[in-house]
């Protein structure tokens, strides 16, 4: 494998919470030394038969470790395949996606899970981490076998979207999860309030005429989420906490000292309700755009560190379940290549700076999965994205690498665009 200089560019350290001029040797797939300056004679690298890279003063930064990818194997591989995923997820800085179970049948046992990190090592371009089912079928009735999950391969449990109602078999599920040293994955939300909801109440559900939730079913959802996670220790993730009324309760988790971390989906950082105009489908989410209220909110838990991780909750829906009415169209957008032009509208309205940002993009997701990425230090492997954030683009969703195309910024101008794409130092994506 040769080595890589990746010289002239500006760092960003999410650790450090830095972004300063230098360059990154790789070698063996690892980041071997993080320069603290551009290389003046870069002849004597290349003496040493180490490939050079001028990165013309633009973005390096640690890839980013995407949470909660669906993909539609098995079952559903015309919405989407290890390899279309791992080509957006390349063209969008991802250099790890952590898949979702929620396929058709679930990933629920050892033998699935075993199948699909066979597809993934195959035909994806970047890295793959599983999350398998909580609950058998994702019924909510009865666990899987965590530990043999856990021999697998699986780095998480959860039922996605599908919360765990019965509280005994949540509760007995994580106990033993807390034995074997699991992360439990939850989707917070009070399932009866939730049913059949696709907005958020308020004025414009009611003037648009469409089914609701409160506000307050989140903030159900995770005080009894946390009221578990107390009495049984279990490490846990809320994969989206989008509401103004359930940060209290997330903070008062963290300062009590549970094991507690959050995310929160692009699309709820950057969109709000009133997104969803005339029914356009394409902005209907899980769980739905909330108020700007909300929006702010989830801003300033995301630079306080409140909120730790920034995701796609990429869902891929092909066309026939998304040109159907509001209510009965599929949930979900893609997101795994719009990610980072996205969240840049964030930096570039000043709300959050590129370390807080990767922070929250690369570091934190790792951290939390325990995966060796994230970090833009020696021995860490060399994942990683080169960008320029000034660079404006249009997006067109019929050019994006995903087989489905149900983005909500189809036609946005938005300014931000990935230039390289490094996995283990190997470049799999550069852009035209």
């Amino acid at each position: 494998m040769t080595s890589t200089l990746l010289d002239n560019a500006r760092l960003v350290d999410p650790e450090a919470g830095t972004i300063t001029p230098g360059a990154v040797l790789i070698e063996a797939g690892n980041i071997k030394e993080v320069l603290t300056q551009p290389v003046e004679n870069t002849e004597m690298f290349r003496a040493r038969n180490i490939s050079v890279v001028n990165c013309g003063g633009r973005y390096l930064a640690p890839g980013i470790v995407d949470i909660g990818v669906k993909v539609g194997e098995p079952g559903e591989r015309h919405k989407e395949s290890y390899a279309s995923a791992g080509r957006a997820a390349a063209a969008g800085g991802v250099t790890t996606i952590v898949t979702r179970p929620d396929t058709a049948p679930p990933i629920d046992t050892p033998e699935a899970l075993e199948f699909i990190r066979r597809r993934a090592a195959e035909d994806s371009v970047v890295n793959v981490a599983h999350m398998a089912a909580l609950t058998k079928g994702r019924d909510g009735r009865e666990m899987t076998e965590i530990g043999f999950l856990m021999d697998a391969g699986a780095v998480a449990f959860t039922d996605c979207s599908r919360v765990v109602a019965d509280t005994k078999v949540l509760s007995r599920a994580m106990t033993y999860a807390r034995s074997l040293g699991a992360l439990i994955v939850a989707h917070p939300q009070d399932p009866g309030l939730s049913r059949g909801a696709c907005t958020t109440s308020g004025k414009f559900s009611s003037l648009r005429g469409l089914p609701a939730v409160s506000p307050m079913a989140e903030r159900m959802g995770l005080d009894r989420d946390m009221a578990l996670v107390e009495m049984t220790g279990v490490a846990y993730h809320a994969d989206q906490i989008t509401t103004a009324r359930a940060l209290p309760a997330l903070d008062r988790a963290k300062r009590n000292g549970l094991n507690v971390t959050a995310g929160i989906s692009i699309h709820h950082l950057t969109l709000n309700e009133l997104d969803v105009a005339d029914y356009r489908t394409f902005f209907k989410v899980t769980p739905p755009l909330r108020s700007e209220d909300d929006r702010q909110a989830a801003i300033e838990a995301v630079r306080s560190g409140l909120i730790d991780v920034i995701c796609t909750m990429h869902s891929p829906q092909d066309e026939e379940s998304k040109r159907l009415p509001f209510e009965e169209a599929a949930s979900g957008a893609v997101g795994l290549e719009t990610l980072l032009p996205v969240v840049l509208r964030l930096y570039h309205g000043d709300a959050l700076d590129l370390p807080t940002l990767f922070r929250a993009l690369s570091l934190n997701p790792a951290k939390r999965l325990g995966l060796p990425g994230g970090r833009m230090a020696a021995g860490a492997p060399a994942d990683l994205v080169l960008f320029d954030p000034d660079k404006p683009i249009i997006v067109d969703r019929f050019k994006l690498q995903s087989k489905s195309k149900n983005t909500p910024f189809d036609g946005a101008r938005l300014q931000g665009k990935v230039l390289a794409t490094y996995v283990g130092g190997n470049e799999v994506y550069r852009s035209a």
